[in-house]
C-alpha cells in the first residue's frame, strides 16, 4: 500500500501524487525547487488533525507536514519532500466581517476576496503585500507580511487578534492575548497546551533581557521566531510567535484579524531622482510630512514596464492609447536626458481632498532645495499607474524574460532610513563587484530594500554567486543592526544566516521553541531551525 492509499481511508479530501501536481507544488515564487511526495486539499479540520496524528505516528519513516495556500512564497517556505498541506482549495471561507471592525477567515482566503468583503463593511487589512491579487491571508500570517501602508500601520503581526491551530497532538487550539491571571491558570493545565504555554513563558522570562536586546532595531522584520513579542510583562501574547513561523510550530486554521478605517481621499506626490547621492535627505525630509506609503522602484523596473505596456493595458482595465498618455511624462524624460535612476512615490491620505492636496503640496515645496522634477498626480489613474508599476514588476519579470530567472535571495533587507547615506554606497559597492542585471524596488520609507537578480541558474558558475553575495550582503546589513528580512520571511534562503544575524544563544532559544511545540520536527522542517546553505543550494531551480 503506498502512501496515498493509506492516508484515503481517513481523509474526505483530495490526494495527489501525480507527476503533474507534484511538479507544480514543487516551486512557489522562490528561486528553489522541491519535490513532495504527496500532496493533500484537506475538506476539514478534522482531515488535517487526523492527517497529523498520521504523520506523528509514521515520524520515523521521515513524514512530515508543509502547510501551502497561494504559493506566492519568495522563500521557498512552502516547498516539502514530504507531504503538502493545500488550505487554499477548501478552507477558503471569509467567515464573518463584523461592523466594529473585526474579521474572522479560513487561511485559504485570498486576500483579494477578503479585502472586498471587509471593505463592503468600511473596513481595511492594511498590512497586505504587493502580491495582494493572488496571495492568501494564511501565507500573510505564516510569513508575517508588510507592504505599502506598513509605514503607517505596521505589519501583520499588529492585527492578529486570535488564531486557532492544530498543534501535533492533532487538536485544535484556540491561541489569543492572556493577561497574568489567565496565564497562571492557563500553565496549571496538565494538557499539551498547558505545557506550551508553561515552558514558552519560562524561555521567555528567563531570557527576557537578552531576548529585548537580541530585537531588530528596525522598523520592520520577518527573521527568527518572534519571541521578545511574546510576554511584556503584563500581557502574554502568543499569536505573536506563531505569526511568521512559517508553519513550523502548527497548522493555523483560523485568523480574527483587526481592522482599520481606510482615509477616504489620497494623493500621490512622485519624485524622479537621476542622482542618488540626495536620495537619504530626500527621505527623511518627504518622512517629516507623514506619507501613509512611501515606496520606489528603479529605471530598470521602469524600462520593464515600458517594454510591457500591454501587460499593463490589462492590469489598469485601459487601453494602449490611454496609457501612453499617463506614461507621456516618463517619455519626454528618456528623450530629454533618459530615465530617472530612481522613481520614489509618496500618497498622502486624509479625509477630505483639501487636506491631502495640502499635504502633498507642503513636501514637494519642501523639496525644492534639491532641484529634483517632482509632479501630484491629478487624478486616481494617474497614481494607479504608479502602483502598478510598483506592484506588478516581479511578476513581469517572473514571466517574460526569457534565458534568465529571478533570483530572490537578498530580496528583503531593512535597515533605518537614517542610516542610508551610509548603507546605500557600500550596499552598491559590493553589488557593483558583480555583473548581475538587476531590479530594486521597495518601501523607501522604512528603509526595506528587494534586490532581485536576472539569473541563469543552470549556470553553475552563476549558481555559486548565491551563498557568496548573500553574505556580503547580509554583514553589511547585520553591521548596521538591520534585519535580512523586512517581510518576505527566512525559508530554505535565509534560515541558514539565522546565526549570522542573531548569534548562538539567540538561534538555540529558537531551536528550543521550535523543540516546544514540535519535538518529532512534523512540522515544515528545514524552516527557521535545522537547515545549512548546502541543502537550500542543492535545490536551487535550473530554470
Amino acid at each position: 500500500m503506498n502512501l496515498k492509499d493509506e492516508i484515503k481511508s481517513f481523509f474526505s479530501g483530495e490526494l495527489a501524487d501525480d507527476e503533474t501536481t507534484l511538479d507544480i507544488y514543487s516551486r512557489d515564487a522562490s528561486l528553489f525547487q522541491v519535490k513532495p511526495s504527496l500532496v493533500a486539499s484537506p475538506k476539514t479540520r478534522e482531515d488535517i488533525g487526523k492527517l497529523v496524528n498520521f504523520v506523528d505516528r509514521n515520524r520515523k519513516r521521515g513524514l512530515s507536514i508543509t502547510a501551502r495556500s497561494g504559493g506566492t512564497c519568495m522563500t521557498g517556505g512552502p516547498l516539502s519532500e514530504s507531504i503538502i498541506i493545500d488550505v487554499n482549495k477548501h478552507l477558503n471561507r471569509i467567515k464573518a466581517v463584523s461592523d466594529d471592525g473585526y474579521a474572522t477567515t479560513e487561511p485559504g482566503a485570498f486576500y483579494r476576496d477578503f479585502e472586498k468583503a471587509t471593505l463592503a463593511k468600511g473596513w481595511l487589512m492594511p498590512s497586505y503585500p504587493a502580491s495582494r491579487e493572488i496571495c492568501t491571508v494564511g501565507g500573510m500570517v505564516s510569513n508575517n507580511s508588510g507592504g505599502e501602508k506598513t509605514l503607517s500601520y505596521g505589519k501583520t503581526e499588529d492585527y492578529v487578534e486570535e488564531l486557532k491551530i492544530i498543534l501535533r497532538d492533532g487538536k485544535e487550539y484556540t491561541v489569543k492575548p492572556l493577561d497574568a491571571k489567565e496565564l497562571k491558570k492557563k500553565m496549571a493545565q496538565d494538557t499539551l497546551e498547558g505545557k506550551i504555554y508553561k515552558q514558552i513563558f519560562e524561555l521567555v522570562e528567563k531570557n527576557y533581557e537578552a531576548l529585548q536586546k537580541a530585537k531588530p532595531k528596525v522598523s520592520k522584520n520577518s527573521s527568527g521566531y518572534f519571541l521578545w513579542n511574546v510576554w511584556d510583562k503584563k500581557t502574554f501574547n502568543l499569536p505573536k510567535l506563531i505569526v511568521g513561523s512559517q508553519g513550523t510550530l502548527g497548522i493555523i486554521t483560523e485568523i480574527k484579524f483587526r481592522l482599520i478605517k481606510p482615509k477616504s481621499h489620497s494623493k500621490m506626490l512622485a519624485i524622479f531622482l537621476k542622482d542618488l547621492a540626495p536620495l537619504a535627505k530626500i527621505v527623511n525630509t518627504v518622512l517629516t510630512y507623514k506619507p501613509e506609503s512611501f515606496e520606489s522602484y528603479d529605471d530598470n523596473t521602469l524600462k520593464l514596464a515600458m517594454r510591457f505596456l500591454p501587460e499593463f493595458v490589462k492590469l489598469l482595465k485601459t487601453n494602449v492609447f490611454k496609457l501612453a498618455w499617463e506614461f507621456l511624462p516618463e517619455f519626454f524624460m528618456t528623450l530629454t536626458g533618459g530615465l530617472p535612476k530612481l522613481v520614489l512615490i509618496a500618497e498622502f491620505t486624509g479625509d477630505s481632498e483639501e487636506e491631502v492636496a495640502r499635504k502633498a503640496q507642503n513636501a514637494k515645496t519642501a523639496l525644492r532645495e534639491f532641484h529634483i522634477p517632482c509632479r501630484i498626480t491629478k487624478t486616481a489613474e494617474e497614481s494607479k499607474k504608479y502602483w502598478v508599476v510598483r506592484r506588478e514588476s516581479f511578476n513581469l519579470l517572473r514571466h517574460h524574460i526569457k534565458g534568465k530567472h529571478t533570483a530572490p535571495f537578498i530580496d528583503d533587507m531593512t535597515v533605518r532610513p537614517e542610516q542610508l547615506p551610509e548603507f546605500l554606497p557600500r550596499l552598491n559597492a559590493i553589488m557593483s563587484e558583480y555583473k548581475l542585471i538587476y531590479t530594486v524596488a521597495g518601501h523607501i520609507g522604512d528603509a526595506n530594500f528587494h534586490i532581485i537578480p536576472l539569473m541563469d541558474l543552470a549556470d553553475p558558475e552563476s549558481r555559486k554567486i548565491i551563498p557568496e553575495l548573500s553574505q556580503k550582503v547580509y554583514d553589511l546589513v547585520f553591521e548596521f543592526g538591520g534585519s535580512m528580512s523586512g517581510e518576505h520571511n527566512d525559508g530554505l534562503i535565509r534560515t541558514p544566516f539565522l546565526e549570522k544575524m542573531y548569534g548562538k544563544k539567540i538561534v538555540s532559544l529558537f531551536k528550543k521553541t521550535k523543540q516546544i511545540f514540535d519535538p518529532h520536527n512534523i512540522f515544515n522542517p528545514g524552516k527557521k531551525v535545522d537547515i545549512d546553505v548546502n541543502y537550500s543550494m542543492e535545490h536551487l531551480a535550473k530554470q
